[in-house]
């Protein structure tokens, strides 16, 4: 009895899906994942989430011992949300001096980061910078950046600090459409995209709309998930964040087919750390539950494993760091300039510098 040969009902991908590839058409990545030394630690430590909840709740002491009182409650600065602290800054009252105090400090340090950098050869000329992560998507966050900002400018810097486009959610996974082989978006309608995070999990379904913008300045995310791992007691384990992973894709596979979606098989996972070609992770995957930077580990072959085919094929599985993708989110916006960098804060600080190949008005 002859044996039966599986129907292919969409196009093959291409074969130049590499992991932590540097080049692209547009744009080449010039470097990422620094880890500048400061003292005992990293220059990026200093600005971190956690880095401003420490300033922050400095701030309260010092209120506290003078005055007895503390404006801002009795709950301990970690559990106050950037919600409440939005709130408090609005009101102009007690509170919103400590804040703004706390700010102030913060955005000292930042301009003191971004100096740093721009030293660093990587970033020499680098005329933009974005500021990504959740920190920035806060009132409270984006004064302090602004703040930064004047910082820079009143010492005749060059640079200009700005804030990511997009929600910090959705950077992480859009920056996706310009890694990936521009056969990939021709063929199919959609793909899939993931955002690891030393606190949350981001996945969604990646539309570029190609007949109103071909040049990929308008690009949707479906269906996002966000799945703060970092607090799940059943994730406390490397098996357990991948396996959660691979159950969040599933049901963007189901749910794009019961839309009628055209979707490829493929996804783009944003981590942190420095990606290896063969899709390994080298350095800088230290707020990951469990060793992932062992060689015996390979994030892409295992999440391949746990998925379903698509359309008759393979999933296949691609890696880059995830500060370099939410980076590459704010590509189409950076055609004024030749080079340009990223800085993304949340648990740690995630960087990355890029140098524009093709801009009308580079300079």
């Amino acid at each position: 009895m002859p044996q039966k040969t599986r129907i292919q009902t969409s196009p093959p991908l291409p074969d130049d899906l590499t992991h932590g590839g540097l080049k692209r058409p547009a744009v080449m990545i010039n470097g990422y994942s620094l880890q500048l030394h400061d003292g005992d630690g990293f220059v990026g430590d200093s600005v971190s989430r956690v880095a401003y909840g420490e300033m922050l709740d400095a701030w309260r002491t010092l209120y506290h011992r003078i005055s007895g009182l503390d404006p801002l409650g009795s709950k301990p600065t970690p559990a106050i949300s950037k919600r409440r602290l939005d709130e408090l800054l609005r009101r102009n009252g007690k509170a919103a001096a400590i804040i703004s105090a706390a700010s102030e400090d913060y955005a000292w340090q930042l301009a003191r980061v971004v100096r740093r950098f721009l030293a660093h050869p990587s970033w020499q000329g680098v005329r933009r910078i974005v500021v990504g992560g959740g920190f920035q998507q806060s009132l409270v966050g984006e004064l302090a950046i602004d703040r930064a900002a004047e910082l820079l400018y009143q010492e005749s810097s060059r640079v200009h600090l700005m804030t990511l486009r997009h929600h910090p959610d959705e950077g992480g996974l859009i920056g996706w459409v310009h890694l990936a082989p521009p056969e990939l978006l021709a063929q199919y309608d959609s793909f899939m995209a993931v955002d690891i995070g030393g606190t949350n999990v981001r996945c969604g379904i990646v539309r570029p709309r190609l007949h109103k913008a071909a040049d990929l300045t308008d690009v949707r995310v479906m269906g996002l998930q966000k799945w703060g791992h970092a607090g799940d007691s059943d994730a406390t384990r490397r098996e357990d964040l991948v396996q959660g992973i691979a159950d969040m894709l599933k049901k963007l596979i189901r749910q794009a087919k019961r839309k009628g979606m055209s979707l490829a098989p493929f996804v783009g996972v944003a981590c942190p750390g420095m990606i290896n070609e063969d899709g390994s992770i080298s350095a800088g995957a230290q707020n990951l539950p469990g060793n992932w930077e062992t060689p015996r580990f390979n994030l892409a072959h295992d999440l391949c494993e746990r998925l379903p085919d698509i359309n008759g094929q393979a999933t296949q599985v691609r890696l880059h760091n995830d500060a370099v993708v939410q980076g590459l989110s704010e590509l189409p916006f950076m055609q004024g300039v030749k080079r340009w960098a990223v800085l993304t804060v949340g648990t740690g600080l995630g960087n990355a510098s890029y140098v524009n190949t093709v801009s009308k008005k580079s300079h």
